[in-house]
């Protein structure tokens, strides 16, 4: 059996040293957490600096109305409160690397949030900004639209579904019975479901000149594109093309047809936005995301070593806006990248810990719900584990072409079809066997771990086909794997507590442990933002 060495935390703990006392049967904690005086002064005035993006947001044009037109847009007032329970426990780099990190992610939503209203036909009605706007598909890497700097892309089901389920687990339960009501069967995954739901209920901002969808997640997935775009097109007389990704997208062979698709978009959105491919914008954003490749591994590397430091949903929340959202588009990214560099070599110079104590190093596999509640900041401060990364963080480590020469543009048609190809929950749930199972004994191996959490997600059924495989080749390797399972972002099926009492019962059974803050093993958290 895998053995790692506890680690101790050799500061002196700071602030409060029972988590669960803060929780009470409300909304909202019974008080903000006690940090010592400089970090507690320091997360306050990111409090208010969140409550500062809210305000813009509302102030921006066509907020007002969309804040009665649209049910999602009420989760929002709860960002300051959704932000405290990735901090959980968190002091000196660690507390602000994750502010850094996630005041980032929040900006870049809040910048969403404003252009989808600002070119909303119902709300901001700006036609001339509306006639720049393309519509990108949430599961999408949004990498045909690097190489148009003049247009928008408009992630429309991030502000409506994705990170409003960040902000309260219930957000989307009324759009799932929308859906169901109109006839989708409840055992589809929940989040294509809810985004059906929220076109079924006509609940969705209406902009933009086309929209471009993809394939890159499931069969729920297509199920709830085929509803939005007959939607779009139909009633708002907005066309959408179908970026197909093969699925066994490791294989050489799919290569060639994925990056001619890849042309076919590219083309599509010229001709239907008056505007011509910038290969010079192409190539600065491409050089962007090796760069974020880099860095992202670099951090990797710190977090194999006992004092790991840029880690849990925070670290894929990040890669997730910075990978897949802005793909190299943004040139904001890269000093709020260099800004995390920074305070990660601090934190490991220092032996920064969130936890008097780290029993277990972990890898989170599988389809994940980490966002809508604070599991993983919970496993670190209830019982010492360590969630190192996740599947959706262990994207690509493949670096692009980065000249700009008419020799080197079929390559980069190739390269922008193999990240869409490598979206972050397709490249290790599509491709092979090798992808999901043999990757993972890889990850666990370079990460010095020996626990893995397999999130069981109870609608997905790529990997729950899966299940005695993982077992087997745990036990084989001595790796001790914990299966917690979860309905995605529909908490009525399985609770918060639920989902912790699953890893307190193997913690309790299997490896004979005692938690490190009792107070933490029973939330009344579940009306909690």
């Amino acid at each position: 059996m895998k053995t790692v060495d506890v680690v101790y935390n050799t500061k002196k703990k700071k602030g409060d040293k029972q988590y669960g006392v803060l929780f009470n049967n409300g909304k909202v904690r019974k008080r903000r957490e006690w940090r010592g005086l400089k970090d507690t002064l320091y997360d306050f005035t990111r409090w208010i600096y969140l409550w500062s993006i809210v305000i813009d947001v509302t102030m921006s044009k066509g907020a007002i109305k969309g804040l009665f037109r649209y049910r999602w847009m009420a989760n929002y007032l709860a960002v300051p409160h959704a932000m405290d329970k990735f901090t959980m426990g968190q002091r000196d780099e660690t507390l602000r690397i994750s502010h850094t990190a996630m005041d980032f992610v929040v900006k870049d939503v809040a910048l969403c949030i404003k252009n989808a209203l600002r070119g909303d036909r119902r709300c901001g009605n700006d036609t001339k900004f509306s006639d720049i706007c393309v519509l990108t598909d949430e599961n999408a890497m949004t990498v045909e639209m690097m190489g148009f700097p003049m247009l928008k892309a408009i992630l429309r089901e991030i502000p409506t579904m994705f990170s409003a389920n960040i902000m309260t687990q219930y957000s989307t339960t009324h759009y799932l019975d929308v859906a169901q009501q109109f006839g989708i069967p409840g055992d589809v995954c929940p989040m294509p479901e809810a985004e059906a739901g929220i076109s079924i209920e006509d609940d969705f901002p209406v902009l933009g000149k086309c929209a471009v969808q993809v394939n890159t997640t499931c069969d729920g997935s297509l199920m709830g594109n085929g509803i939005i775009a007959k939607r779009l097109e139909r009633e708002y007389g907005i066309p959408t093309f179908q970026l197909a990704a093969p699925m066994r997208h490791e294989a050489p062979d799919v290569l060639d047809y994925a990056a001619e698709d890849m042309k076919r978009c590219i083309a599509w959105i010229e001709e239907k936005m008056g505007v011509k491919w910038d290969w010079d914008a192409y190539f600065e954003a491409i050089k962007r995301v090796n760069a974020t490749t880099r860095k992202r591994w670099e951090w990797l590397e710190v977090n194999s070593t006992p004092y790991p430091q840029f880690f849990g949903a925070i670290f894929s929340l990040f890669n997730d806006t910075d990978y897949m959202g802005n793909c190299g588009r943004s040139p904001d990214f890269p000093a709020i990248e260099d800004k995390i560099m920074k305070l990660v070599h601090q934190g490991y110079k220092n032996k920064t810990m969130m936890a008097p104590e780290y029993r277990h190093r972990c890898i989170v596999w599988g389809v994940q719900p980490q966002y809508c509640i604070d599991q993983l900041y919970w496993m670190v401060n209830c019982w010492g584990v360590v969630p190192l990364t996740d599947m959706l963080s262990m994207v690509t480590d493949k670096q692009f072409c980065e000249e700009n020469k008419p020799e080197n543009y079929e390559q980069a048609y190739k390269d922008m079809a193999y990240l869409n190809m490598n979206m972050i929950m397709r490249n290790k749930t599509h491709g092979g066997y090798e992808v999901l199972v043999d990757e993972l004994w890889e990850h666990v191996e370079k990460m010095n771990a020996d626990m893995v959490m397999m999130w069981e997600h109870m609608s997905c059924k790529a990997l729950t086909g899966m299940h005695g495989m993982f077992e087997d080749q745990a036990r084989e390797r001595g790796i001790h794997i914990v299966w917690v399972s979860h309905d995605l972002c529909d908490p009525r099926v399985f609770t918060r507590q639920a989902i912790r009492d699953e890893f307190s019962e193997y913690m309790r059974t299997v490896m004979r442990e005692e938690p490190l803050d009792p107070t933490l093993e029973f939330m009344p958290d579940e009306h909690a933002w």
